[in-house]
This record gives structure tokens, C-alpha cells and sequence, in this order.
């Protein structure tokens, strides 16, 4: 039988520099999309796949994230007084009970494979979950549920996968396909930001894994690759390099890049439209926007 994930680690110590002067100050991940911040979307996905007991790995100047999930008593008293009982209960979503959740930090920025790494010792001898919250996926059934399920039929190491163009091919680490069965494919190899002629399949690799313990033990043990950094793709192609297997789950979705400017905005658009409180008035905003660009061309 194969253990149940429990366990999720979100790596959250980047410097979010591309969105300056907004993150001098704030930490990337409490930015908000809508209403919500990023690190939200992420814990509620997190959730929905049966996850208890979550990781986050920060660095200096995240303390308004660990505020974030703690509990705000005057507030909730303040929105028990004036009788604002749905407030009240969004509210309550965002609070984690005590133990529930743990940071550690990463003193030096040495890649993802190396903030994954510095969790080690909260995860023990099972498998978990990475979430990367600048990854944030508009799903009917949430991207970490899907790859739950599908990892209970095949264990290993699963990583969430999307088709992209191959001049977008070095953004990501890329899948070389031993089988291709659809929503699952089986992975003989994994090239972190290869050059487009180089890229060996148009499947990339997200920001959602599903890992063995063994590819902790083997973030101690590689050396630093792409951009001199200790890469998690590394680590996982390790497993391959060991008879292990490696699968990439292609998710019912779609992911927005949140850690982009672009992206963040195309994410907000979206998901504002999709809220039944504020389609209307967006949409017909657009419609405005999108006919006096037409007549100014």
C-alpha cells in the first residue's frame, strides 16, 4: 500500500524582485490576486489534496507571511460585533492550527533543490508534496487532487507537466518521454532549461510534485547545475539514473504564472470573471477597454 501525502513543503524564500518596489516590503507571496493572496491559493489546493502538515522554507523579511496564518483576535471580535458572520468565516479559512505548520529558513538563495532540501528534517521517511505558489492553477478538481489520485495508482515520483511552444522550452525543466499514456506519461529523462533545439518533448515541468524521501538524499549529494544553483529536476532525474520510476501528470487546468508581471495580471482578470460578484462589472470594463482601443487604431 502506498503511504499517503501528508506532508507539503512551499518554497517561499525568493526575493519576488521582479515585482519591486512592491516587494521591498511585502512578501511576494502575500501579494493578492483578487481578494486572496498567492500563499492562499496554494494552502487551499494543498488542503483539497489531504495535506496536514505544511513546510513553508523563508528567508529574511517574511515575517508578514507567518502573520498571515495566525490567528487575528481582535479582528475576529471586531467582525463578531457588527454581526459580519461571512467575513468572519473567511477570516477563519486563513488561520492554521498550531503544529499544523513550521518554517525554516534558507540562509543563502542556492536554487530550488536547495530550499526543497532545507525541509528535510520535517519530512522524515515519506513522501510529500512541492508546491510552488507563483504556480497558480484554475481547476474544477485542484492540480495537487489530481496528481494525489493518480500518484495512488502508480507511486514514484510525479511531477505536474504542460505542453509548451518550444521557444519557452529554457524557462523550464522539459520531459524526455519513455511512454506517453495520456494523462500519465513515464519519464526517462528531465533537462532543466535546455535551449529550444535541444529540448527533448514540448512537455514541461510545473510547479506541483508528488517525491520520494530517496530525492531528498539526493539533493545532498549532486552538484549545483543550471544557473550554479542545486536544481530539484537534478535530483529527480537522479531517481531515473537509479531504476526508479518518474512520471509527469498532464493536469486538467490552467496555470498562470503568477511570478511574472503579465501573468499575475492575466491571473487576476481570470479570476476575477469567474467570481459571480464581480463578472458583470469587470467584464463590461473590458468590453470598454477592448472598443476604445479599436477606435483609436
Amino acid at each position: 500500500m502506498k503511504n499517503k501525502i501528508t506532508k507539503a513543503i512551499f518554497p517561499v524564500a525568493g526575493l519576488g524582485t521582479r515585482f519591486l518596489p512592491a516587494t521591498k516590503s511585502v512578501p511576494k507571496e502575500i501579494m493578492t490576486l483578487v481578494d486572496r493572496p498567492l500563499i492562499q491559493y496554494a494552502i487551499d489546493e494543498a488542503r483539497a489534496a489531504g495535506i496536514k502538515e505544511f513546510v513553508f522554507v523563508t528567508s529574511r523579511g517574511k515575517s508578514a507571511l507567518e502573520d498571515y496564518f495566525d490567528h487575528a483576535p481582535e479582528l475576529e471580535a471586531a467582525l463578531r460585533r457588527s454581526g459580519k458572520d461571512e467575513l468572519l468565516e473567511v477570516l477563519k479559512s486563513t488561520n492554521m492550527e498550531s503544529g499544523a505548520i513550521a518554517y525554516v529558513r534558507q540562509h543563502r538563495a542556492m536554487g530550488l533543490g536547495h530550499a526543497v532540501s532545507c525541509a528535510k528534517r520535517f519530512i522524515g521517511n515519506e513522501p510529500f508534496a512541492v508546491i510552488l505558489p507563483d504556480d497558480v492553477i484554475a481547476a474544477e478538481t485542484p492540480c495537487l487532487q489530481q496528481m494525489v489520485e493518480a500518484y495512488a495508482e502508480t507511486g514514484g515520483c510525479m511531477v505536474a507537466a504542460m505542453e509548451v511552444p518550444p521557444e519557452k522550452a529554457s524557462s523550464y525543466g522539459v520531459l524526455d518521454i519513455k511512454e506517453d499514456m495520456g494523462s500519465i506519461v513515464s519519464v526517462k529523462g528531465m533537462v532543466e532549461k535546455p535551449k529550444a533545439e535541444d529540448a527533448p518533448s514540448n512537455l514541461a515541468v510545473i510547479g506541483r510534485y508528488i517525491l520520494t524521501p530517496k530525492v531528498m538524499n539526493n539533493l545532498n549529494k549532486i552538484d549545483k547545475g543550471a544557473g550554479g544553483e542545486i536544481q530539484l529536476t537534478d535530483a529527480i532525474a537522479e531517481e531515473i539514473r537509479q531504476g526508479r520510476d518518474v512520471f509527469g501528470y498532464r493536469f486538467r487546468g490552467q496555470r498562470f504564472d503568477c511570478g511574472s508581471k503579465a501573468g499575475f495580471l492575466q491571473a487576476t482578470v481570470a479570476f476575477g470573471l469567474a467570481r459571480e460578484d464581480l463578472r458583470h462589472e469587470l467584464a463590461a470594463y473590458l468590453d470598454e477597454m477592448v472598443s476604445l482601443r479599436k477606435a483609436a487604431q
